[in-house]
């Protein structure tokens, strides 16, 4: 098989499950002035997305060992679709329930897709075929920011969230020829344990570089989805931007996070290191977000992508030096269990970050607020990161 297709498979999954979660922010305004409700509640759903995402990739590894990373991948996407269907439906509940399907769906499939390159990736084209993976996730951002302010100018946001659940199915369908060759490791008699479960987090807490780096992930995940979760919204509300310039504005910070997790790896790896590099990619989000503060009607729409782009190449391109980071720090053959295991503290950042911004934005009536919060927040996690280079951390205590 040609090595590059199963990047090809994962890029796209990846892709269509972020684009599937970023849907109904994307269309928050026209959602909310239907329903009669605060655009700011979209923080709401976000929180739960990711309280399921959070679960579902702690099972991520027991699941993709017995079924396949494929098979485990096509549920995710699946599981997408059916929670972008219930989103359509005009009621609360239906709505809460589809956030939850949808983490589901994205969780488990940063572990699959980062199992299933593992094995069909040369050891020398790792670093390259995992940062382009990685590229999965602002990808669909973007293509969710590009495509779907548009398709609400010729469907209602109900028929809109259905075409964006019929793609998913369609990929969960092309996956599905290729499904038998790229999970014939699966082990599909291997028992299922709570235990098993819980062993990333207890690994995590273990080790002291370990649970720096999750604490910061929790830290940096707040910026990265209050930013993606709000930007349109701000654009539109605060700013007087249209929805399609709102969308394309999400679609260019996206792209700058892109590129951001390209080029701090390779920053990373050459030059600084990776705490050094989150260093200063904590600063660049505290500086973005109090750029962004200052951003009025009157400000040229050139200055503002500007610091949207960079903002965005910071509060988005994180990532791919963070999990090589995490990687590095683990012990022997557990990279993966490490994994998931501050991904966990990760989603978690998700959950509360975007609610806590749209309490903020809210309560004193401009999302200035919320982008505030996010200049404190990623300045803890500058002072976090500065403070564990001045003391030793690969010590770790005894796994409990």
């Amino acid at each position: 098989m040609n090595n590059w297709l199963p990047l090809l498979l994962t890029l796209v999954i990846q892709a269509m499950v972020s684009m599937a979660l970023l849907t109904l922010p994307v269309m928050a305004p026209v959602v909310a002035q239907d329903l009669q409700v605060s655009p700011a509640l979209v923080g709401i759903y976000v929180s739960m997305t990711y309280a399921g995402a959070m679960v579902a990739s702690l099972m991520g590894g027991a699941t993709v060992n017995r079924w396949g990373a494929i098979r485990v991948s096509q549920w995710g996407l699946m599981s997408c679709a059916a929670g972008l269907l219930l989103c359509a439906v005009p009621w609360f509940p239906a709505m809460g329930l589809g956030a939850v399907l949808i983490g589901l769906g994205y969780g488990p499939i940063t572990p699959a897709s980062s199992h299933l390159l593992a094995r069909t990736t040369p050891k020398h084209q790792m670093s390259l075929v995992f940062s382009l993976k990685q590229t999965g996730v602002p990808l669909g951002s973007l293509l969710a920011g590009a495509l779907v302010p548009p398709l609400l100018l010729v469907l209602n946001w109900h028929a809109s969230l259905a075409v964006v659940a019929a793609v998913c199915v369609a990929c969960a369908a092309m996956a599905q020829s290729l499904r038998a060759e790229l999970d014939n490791d699966r082990q599909s008699d291997l028992p299922m344990r709570w235990g098993s479960w819980i062993q990333p987090l207890r690994l995590v807490l273990s080790h002291r570089s370990l649970y720096t780096m999750a604490a910061c992930s929790f830290m940096f995940s707040m910026v990265q989805l209050s930013l993606t979760t709000y930007l349109v919204t701000f654009l539109h509300d605060d700013l007087s931007y249209a929805l399609i310039a709102a969308g394309l504005a999400l679609s260019a910070t996206q792209l700058g996070g892109m590129a951001g997790r390209i080029a701090w790896g390779y920053v990373a790896d050459r030059w600084l290191g990776a705490r050094r590099m989150l260093l200063l990619l904590a600063g660049l989000m505290a500086l973005g977000a109090l750029a962004t503060t200052t951003l009025t009607q009157d400000t040229s729409q050139w200055l503002v992508m500007v610091i949207l782009v960079t903002f965005g190449a910071s509060a988005i391109g994180w990532n791919g030096v963070y999990l090589a980071e995490v990687a590095r720090r683990a012990p022997p053959g557990m990279a993966s269990l490490a994994t998931g295991g501050t991904l966990a503290f990760t989603f978690l950042g998700v959950v509360i970050g975007p609610p806590i911004f749209g309490a903020l934005s809210t309560g004193f009536g401009t999302y200035r607020a919320g982008f505030t919060s996010l200049m404190v927040v990623a300045s803890v996690s500058g002072l976090l990161l500065f403070w564990s280079q001045r003391t030793p951390t690969t010590q770790s205590r005894p796994n409990p």
